[in-house]
This record gives structure tokens, C-alpha cells and sequence, in this order.
């Protein structure tokens, strides 16, 4: 079989010396929807490796079938990939050459990959990139959010206590801040991060290289009323950048909603935003880091007093 890639005909890495007799590992980036995405080397890395190893076998297999490769796959995702990086490095122990992808975009970034290509380095195998399409990546470059740093932070916690907390970690942030988030937990997500990071710029990038591509930008309150107006569907990039001074929602003097008291509060936002009681107290609970449990359990303390 031919050389996949000049690197894996090397034998000398700065820290050790491989053993020429194992194969490689390439960590290939795949469209995360635009088929054109795909470079000409990962389809040569693609056709040549003796084993695919990927997220989802459907999902890989009509990638493959569009540019008519056949080759033996198999499946590693999170729930298996303990028992399945031993099995594959096994295989590459023994010369052969592997081809690692995720579902679309590049594999160990918010997807199944890391403890492989971890597990190969302890094993002295080669492991080699094979660069491609990123979504987040792509939405910096198209966001016209300031780019010189930026930080990025993966999936925000499901749990809204874990997530209100995920993000006060990055209350000082300065940086622009990259995110991924799952449709139907977008509207909490902005909800929250308004409230805690304040009235920043930001952008929901919605099905990057789709056919629906769609970039919405603004502030954090913008984008509140927008996804309350149209709920988002598909993958969803979310980018914050950094406080532009538009924010209202860091003043700490006493008139600040915290420190309203919160059954005040609830009345206060269902008269503002002409909503019941049950959705101002979901806000007035943000506000102040509560669960919703939290919140009512105080409102009934307040209403016993």
C-alpha cells in the first residue's frame, strides 16, 4: 500500500523514537455540511487507510458513498470508545493505517477522539492531523467579533444550575467566547447569559455550510427577543464577545434587580413583560443564580411571613 502521508514514513518524533513497524493514526476533519468542505488530501487519506474509524457508521458511510470509497468502518463514539481505542490500537500495533472521523467537522473537538489519539502517543504511534472544517471556527471568521484572542468553551452544561455556573466562570472574561449550544436550549442559554455576563455583543450562527446558513447578530437582549420570536433550529454556534459597554445588568448599587425583593420582582417583570407569574419567576430565579425550585420555595417563605 502506498504512503498515506510523508509524516508516517518518519521515524524520529522530538521526544522518542517510533517503532517504523506500527501505523498511524490521522485525524481527519470531514463537511460539517457543504460536501465541497472536504479537502483533496483527506479524501487521499480517506481511499487509502486500511480502517475508517467514525461517530456513526450511517452517517460516514454516505459520505463515503458520494465519492465512491469502499472500506472496512467501524464505529467509536462516546459510549464505546474505552473498549474500542484498545481494539484500534491493537490494529495500528500491528501496521495498520487509520483513519479517525466524527460525524462532520474535526474529530476530539466537542466530539469522541481525545483518549484515542491520547492512548496512541502513550503506545509511541504516529499521529497525524488532517485539517479541515470547524464550525466554530468557521463563525469567528464570518462573526466580525474581534478575533486577536478568543477563548473557546465547548457545550455549555444541559443542567441550568451547571450552566449559569459555566458561565459566571467567564463573567471576566475579555476575549471573544465560542460556543456550542443545542437548539431547544438556546433561549435559556442567552437568558442566562445576559443576566450574568450582562449586554454584550454576540452571534447565533445557525447551520454553518448548509444549506440554511444563518448569522444573526446584536446584542445579547437582541437575541433573546429574537429566538422568543422564532424559536432556532440545527447546529448552533454561539459567540459572546467582549463587554462593549452596553450592558445594564452589572450595576451593583441597590437598585439593581437582585436586590429587589423577589416577590416584588416577579410582579415586576410579568407587568414589564406582560407574561404570568410562572415565566417571571423563571427570570426573577435567573437573576439571582436560583433553580426555579429555589425561587418558589422563597416566594412561599416570603408569603408565609
Amino acid at each position: 500500500m502506498a504512503v498515506l502521508d510523508w509524516r508516517c514514513a518518519r521515524v524520529m518524533t522530538k521526544s522518542k523514537i517510533n517503532d517504523s513497524s506500527k501505523g498511524c493514526l490521522y485525524v481527519v476533519a470531514t463537511p460539517i455540511g457543504n460536501l465541497e468542505d472536504i479537502s483533496l488530501r483527506a479524501l487521499r487519506i480517506l481511499k487509502e487507510a486500511d480502517l475508517i474509524a467514525c461517530e456513526d457508521t450511517r452517517q460516514t458511510l454516505k459520505l463515503l458513498t458520494h465519492f465512491d470509497i469502499q472500506k472496512r468502518l467501524m464505529s467509536y463514539h462516546e459510549h464505546n470508545e474505552i473498549t474500542r481505542a484498545a481494539e484500534i490500537v491493537i490494529e495500528l500495533e500491528e501496521g495498520a493505517k487509520v483513519a479517525l472521523v466524527s460525524d462532520a467537522g474535526t474529530p476530539a473537538i466537542s466530539d469522541p477522539g481525545h483518549r484515542l489519539v491520547g492512548l496512541c502517543l502513550r503506545h509511541g504511534i504516529q499521529v497525524v492531523p488532517v485539517p479541515g472544517a470547524s464550525a466554530f471556527v468557521a463563525a469567528l471568521a464570518a462573526s466580525g467579533m474581534p478575533l486577536e484572542e478568543f477563548t473557546f468553551a465547548g457545550f455549555l452544561p444541559s443542567r441550568p444550575t451547571e450552566r449559569r455556573k459555566a458561565l459566571r466562570t467567564l463573567a471576566d472574561e475579555k476575549r471573544t467566547i465560542a460556543l456550542y449550544e443545542a437548539p431547544h436550549r438556546l433561549l435559556d442559554a442567552l437568558e442566562d447569559a445576559l443576566e450574568i455576563l450582562g449586554n454584550r455583543p454576540a452571534v447565533v450562527a445557525r447551520e454553518i455550510s448548509k444549506i440554511y446558513e444563518e448569522f444573526q447578530r446584536g446584542h445579547l437582549e437582541d437575541l433573546v427577543a429574537a429566538v422568543q420570536k422564532k424559536p432556532p433550529r440545527g447546529e448552533i454556534t454561539l459567540l459572546i464577545g467582549p463587554d462593549d459597554g452596553a450592558s445594564k445588568h452589572n450595576d451593583a448599587s441597590a437598585n439593581t434587580p437582585a436586590a429587589v425583593p423577589l416577590t416584588r420582582r416577579v410582579d415586576e417583570i410579568a407587568k414589564e413583560r406582560g407574561v404570568d407569574r410562572k415565566a417571571a419567576l423563571k427570570q426573577a430565579a435567573r437573576e439571582r443564580g436560583l433553580t426555579r425550585r429555589e425561587a418558589y420555595k422563597q416566594l412561599l417563605i416570603t408569603r408565609d411571613e
